[in-house]
């Protein structure tokens, strides 16, 4: 590959990645900068990462490849397993300006990352960030629609103010583009083919969910709360048990929704969360995937269902977009059209030779979306803004020939 190519023949650098959500918190950006951090690490470059201090963390790890320096912040009302950095732009200040990184990236909005931006800027260090959640649509799910344009306003302040701001898809950059947002690049998420694999399906599990072997079991995986339309996915499940009461349903997450979930949905079975590995068997253990979410800006888990060889079906746009071809590896409906997507959810219930030819397809979709690819992208990019690499956006106009 020709970017590899360029980052062998590059000295290690020293980056800071400054986040508001790491392992062993479970959710879509920890996971990407765990993977981030590790392989930059391997790499040899020296990573150090800033994160809101949390008691139940593991003792420092020299093999994990990178360094973490705790901070201070609390819990989020709602989600207490989620903390939210305390603004630290001294701190960082004095740390920066004692071993300066060759870059900064910061992962979150919140007050710690803003600080970051901050005391970088000030110390002229090049800054980065990454956008992944869009905090301004889940207002209105959460009774602060007319909070909207404020907080819009905010992520675009703080992104502008970096060099380059990261997003999971072309689509989403174009869209904040449209927005105000200035100099955007894909940072695409990989997939853990090794981890998520069909071969890891379990019987004993299936069974421990009263699935017999012809059973459909439908999964599904996420953080119980408003923004994944929670009301659509049930509506969906209700159709496709009516059309096939031999469908199991599995929900695994957690959240400020599970009580009430689980009181109004009794046949599903709610595992709260699960480590990784064990994620890894509920997906090969299951049959079908359903994503009616509208929110996400990529989605992890359509691509690890895929990757676990599960028939998906989920809305035209993120992940769903870029991996899915319709009537081919999965089932692709437009985002205005709710009720397609239930259509589609009963179609996967009860059409046992659809599944059976979706299901490898949708493993081989994904096979080659690799994280190694994706971080070596990733890599070129910070490289790149911190000065180590050319950047051909900025190569100079050739000379005028010579009279």
């Amino acid at each position: 590959m020709e970017v590899r190519k360029y980052l062998h023949a590059t000295a290690p650098v020293h980056l800071a990645i400054v986040t508001e959500t790491f392992p062993p918190e479970i959710n879509g950006v920890a996971m990407t900068f765990g993977h981030i951090a590790r392989e930059l690490g391997r790499r040899h470059h020296h990573v150090t990462v800033y994160r809101p201090h949390r008691h139940d963390l593991p003792p420092a790890n020299p093999s994990t490849g990178f360094a973490e320096v705790p901070l201070p912040g609390f819990p989020i009302p709602g989600y207490p397993q989620l903390r939210l950095g305390l603004p630290a732009r001294g701190r960082l200040q004095r740390l920066w300006r004692r071993n300066p990184p060759d870059l900064v990236h910061v992962v979150t909005e919140g007050p710690l990352g803003a600080s970051a931006i901050t005391a970088a800027r000030r110390l002229g260090l090049p800054v980065t960030s990454s956008f992944h959640t869009n905090f301004h649509a889940y207002t209105g799910d959460y009774g602060f629609a007319p909070l909207r344009r404020l907080v819009l306003a905010w992520l675009r302040r703080v992104h502008n103010r970096t060099q380059r701001t990261f997003a999971p898809t072309e689509e989403l950059c174009a869209e904040l583009a449209g927005l105000g947002f200035r100099d955007l690049a894909v940072l695409s998420r990989g997939v853990d083919t090794v981890r998520f694999d069909p071969a890891r399906r379990s019987p004993a599990l299936r069974q421990s969910w009263d699935a017999g072997p012809a059973d459909p079991v439908v999964l599904h995986v996420g953080r119980l709360a408003p923004e994944k339309n929670y009301p659509l996915l049930f509506r969906a499940f209700d159709a496709m048990r009516a059309a096939n009461s031999r469908c199991r349903f599995v929900i695994v997450g957690d959240g400020p929704l599970r009580a009430r979930l689980e009181a109004a949905q009794p046949h599903c079975r709610f595992t709260g969360f699960i480590p990784r590995q064990e994620l890894a068997r509920h997906y090969a253990s299951a049959d079908i995937y359903l994503h009616a979410s509208l929110s996400e800006t990529f989605g992890n888990v359509l691509t690890e269902a895929m990757a676990s060889g599960l028939a998906v079906a989920g809305f035209d746009y993120a992940a769903a977009r870029q991996f899915v071809r319709d009537g081919v590896n999965g089932l692709r409906v437009p985002c205005d059209r709710p009720d397609d997507l239930v259509a589609a959810a009963v179609r996967l219930a009860t059409d046992d030779a659809l599944r059976q030819r979706l299901r490898p397809a949708a493993r081989a979709a994904v096979e080659a979306q690799s994280w190694d690819q994706v971080i070596s992208r990733f890599e070129h990019d910070l490289l790149t803004v911190a000065g180590h690499l050319p950047n051909p956006e900025l190569r100079p106009a050739p000379a005028a020939p010579a009279a």
